[in-house]
């Protein structure tokens, strides 16, 4: 029988997922001769054996692979046979480095099970892990993945877990990560001084006796510290949002068991999924109309809850002895990065927690939780982190030497860097307001050029010359290529669902810096692969104080009905009442002498100034809780009934003018209409004004993007009523339609740029 030699080169996601072993156990079931190995650009295989045999281990690669790889590129070369004698797994090899790192991975059922059991060697070992799960980007520092350039590093294995390591036909076979309590990582509970108070289980009982006394704990996870207490307590509650500077935002809860989550919120199947997935987010899910089990302090005014399940297993055991829900948001003050280490933690968070539960296995890069929300009947990323941070989003006919870097907006940044054909998106960062989140923000740039050997030769920035990552940018003595915002937007939801040109975007937000100098935020753009024309866009608006009218929504609705009105006197609403005599004189000197009062086409800004008017949210604490406001307002009220509006103009820019609208509203309010009723017409109307400059604009392929399109009424209604107008609405799934996303939209900008540049 003649032999043959087979040579493999495969990428994509195979480091760190038990592919190597894979590859042996079907080597030899297929009585296959040679060697694999991990390269810092992939996996590659030599194999010798007979056709049949190499047929049969070439289809069944991609059937059998390790169910959390992701197969990208495989390449073959048949070759003449070099007579090897046994098949070897072997040492990794150094080369470019395009392998992908794999996001951290929720403990699996395997390694769940061990915990759990008694009789097992790991019983309530809260670092437990295999190739199918635990952490893989908070500790890996460069390419290949092998434990040298881990954080585990370190920690000298013992023989059970060396035979483990080394064993091919094992699960934890070069599971990197891979300890036991007699060789890993442990636990310590501390107090203010840093002074130890207990130790390994001893710790773990004295955090959850803390917890149920109401104490704030601040316990070191996979990617960062997580602030907790009783979900149950009230008080703890509001001690927290006191300590933390956190009024109205939401807290995000982990719970025990999904059994429980059903028992006080409504899960779908999908959500239940994802719930339940390897990447284990935060799933936005309705709370159940009766659930006085928790403390309503948690989500003020808000129908919904962010709940996910325990993804480590510290956080399984934890839970489990706790037995109920926990607060647990990011260990943070608000608007700084997540703390990851234990000295910085007792410094950032020493006013907040009564108590540190922390470990001695060093996190490399901050990763919080990533948030989903269903909407459209499928998963919409709102906050991209853990368990999907930083896998790759493809990028069609790209030049090979094309290296980009992205460096995002203000708000939510996150970076990106193209590497081949790649687009590499970091985790979320946060709002580049502070020093400290500026300190992240070059940390993880850092990161991400280290990982991957990268050095851009292109930089792409938001075109607003005061963001911080703009003016990062300006400083790299690089070519530079400055993005307006809401392109980006839209060149991120083409990219992302990997569609041609042309498309009309809908790009709605509260706020992006427009060519023009002004604010804008309700953008039609028609896009092509030579650029973006602004085909309409909502009649303009001032915002009284600029940035502070952003804080106090009803400084909004006076800029937007002092475009309706010459006074405000004869205007019989509430929120007027909430002014100070001297506050509101300051505010219309402002407005009709256009001191401080930058305008805007900001839809963003509009759901703000509609809010405070209908009553429903005059000051915020948080970005977007007026819009929230509004949206809740709806509540369970239905209708398609709409408010008239007009559009203005024959020539490109057409202006959408809300005039007839907002005096429908007013209307409204005098009449004494449910406010449910009002907040879904005015929700319907935008809809209506989308569907009306599609038809004027003839293009087929409506892209819905922004951080407006978070809002799941206005999502869902807009796919509806386009699809009924046989329109093909797309809309975000794994990148984030809010300013997260940008940095993938900036990215393509640069592309298209270059190829226009080089033809």
């Amino acid at each position: 029988m003649q032999l043959q030699r087979l040579k493999i080169i495969i990428q994509g996601a195979v480091q760190g997922v038990g592919f190597r072993p894979f590859i042996y156990r079907l080597a030899t079931e297929l009585n296959l001769k040679g060697w694999v190995n991990n390269s810092a650009s992939g996996v590659f295989i030599e194999v010798e054996g007979n056709q049949d045999s190499l047929e049969t281990f070439l289809t069944e690669i991609p059937l059998k692979k390790p169910p959390r790889s992701q197969i990208q590129t495989l390449e073959k070369t048949w070759l003449n046979p070099l007579n090897y004698t046994t098949f070897e797994i072997r040492h990794s090899s150094i080369g470019e480095k395009t392998a992908i790192v794999l996001p951290d991975l929720s403990t699996c059922s395997d390694c769940l099970q061990e915990i759990f059991d008694p009789n097992n060697r790991r019983y309530y070992y809260p670092f437990t892990n295999c190739t199918n799960c635990g952490p893989r980007y908070t500790i890996i520092d460069a390419l290949p993945y092998d434990r040298p350039q881990t954080t585990m590093k370190d920690f000298m294995m013992c023989e059970l877990c060396q035979t483990e390591y080394q064993n091919p036909l094992n699960r934890r076979f070069h599971a990197q990560p891979n300890c036991c309590a007699t060789c890993g990582p442990k636990l310590e509970l501390w107090n203010h001084k840093g002074e130890v108070l207990a130790i390994e289980n001893e710790a773990l009982k004295k955090t959850v006796n803390a917890l149920k006394n109401g104490q704030i704990l601040a316990i070191k996870g996979l990617g960062g510290f997580h602030l907790m207490v009783d979900a149950k307590n009230p008080q703890a509650v509001n001690k927290l949002r006191q300590k933390k500077c956190r009024p109205h935002k939401p807290f995000a809860l982990i719970y025990p068991s999904l059994e429980l989550i059903k028992y006080d919120c409504e899960v779908s199947p999908l959500e239940e999924t994802l719930l339940t997935s390897p990447e284990a987010p935060i799933v936005l899910l309705k709370s159940r109309k009766n659930n006085d089990n928790l403390s309503q302090e948690i989500a003020p005014n808000n129908p919904y809850l962010g709940i996910m399940l325990p993804s480590t297993p510290l956080h399984h055991l934890l839970l489990k002895e706790f037995g109920s829900p926990l607060v647990a948001t990011s260990g943070n003050i608000s608007d700084e990065p997540i703390c990851i280490d234990e000295r910085e933690a007792l410094q950032r968070l020493g006013n907040i927690a009564d108590l540190f539960l922390v470990h001695n296995r060093p996190i490399i890069r901050p990763v919080d939780d990533s948030i989903i929300r269903v909407m459209g009947g499928r998963e919409m990323m709102i906050r991209r982190a853990r368990g999907y941070a930083p896998f790759p989003i493809t990028i069609q006919n790209v030049q090979k030497k094309s290296n980009i870097l992205a460096v995002g907006g203000h708000l939510k940044n996150t970076v990106a860097i193209l590497k081949n054909n790649q687009v590499f998106i970091s985790q979320h960062i946060g709002d580049l307001s502070t020093p400290e989140a500026l300190k992240a923000f070059h940390q993880v740039m850092e990161s991400l050029n280290g990982l991957y050997d990268f050095k851009p030769n292109i930089i792409a920035c938001d075109a607003h010359p005061d963001y911080l990552s703009s003016q990062f940018a300006e400083t790299q003595n690089l070519p530079l290529i400055k993005v307006q915002h809401h392109y980006a937007h839209v060149l991120a939801c083409v990219a992302e669902n990997d569609l041609k040109f042309p498309v009309l975007g809908v790009a709605w937000d509260g706020t992006g810096y427009g060519n023009d100098g002004t604010i804008w935020g309700g953008e039609f753009l028609l896009v092509t692969s030579d650029g973006y024309e602004r085909v309409a866009h909502f009649r303009p608006f001032k915002l009284p104080g600029g940035n502070q009218a952003v804080k106090e929504p009803k400084r909004i609705a006076l800029g937007i009905l002092s475009e309706l009105f010459d006074s405000f006197d004869g205007l019989k609403l509430p929120f007027l009442e909430t002014f100070l005599t001297k506050e509101l004189t300051l505010i219309k000197q402002m407005l009709s002498r256009n001191l401080n009062a930058p305008i805007t086409s900001s839809v963003g800004r509009l759901f703000d100034g509609v809010s405070a008017i209908l009553g429903t949210c005059q000051n915020i604490s948080f970005e977007g809780q007026g819009a929230m406001g509004l949206e809740y307002a709806i509540a369970y009220f239905r209708t398609d009934q709409y408010y008239p509006y007009e559009i203005i103009g024959s020539k490109f820019p057409l202006i959408i003018d809300w005039e007839l609208m907002i005096k429908g509203i007013l209307d409204d309010i005098a009449n004494q209409i449910d406010p449910s009723e009002i907040a879904t017409k005015f929700h319907n109307t935008l809809v209506e004004i989308m569907i009306n400059i599609a038809q004027k604009i003839q293009e087929p392929q409506i892209m819905l993007t922004g951080g407006c399109f978070q809002n799941k009424y206005l999502i869902e209604r807009g796919i509806l009523r386009l699809t009924q107008e046989k329109f093909r609405p797309f809309w975000h799934q794994k990148i984030p339609p809010n300013d997260g996303g940008i940095a993938l939209g900036q990215i393509i900008a640069a592309i298209l740029e270059k190829k226009k540049y080089m033809s």
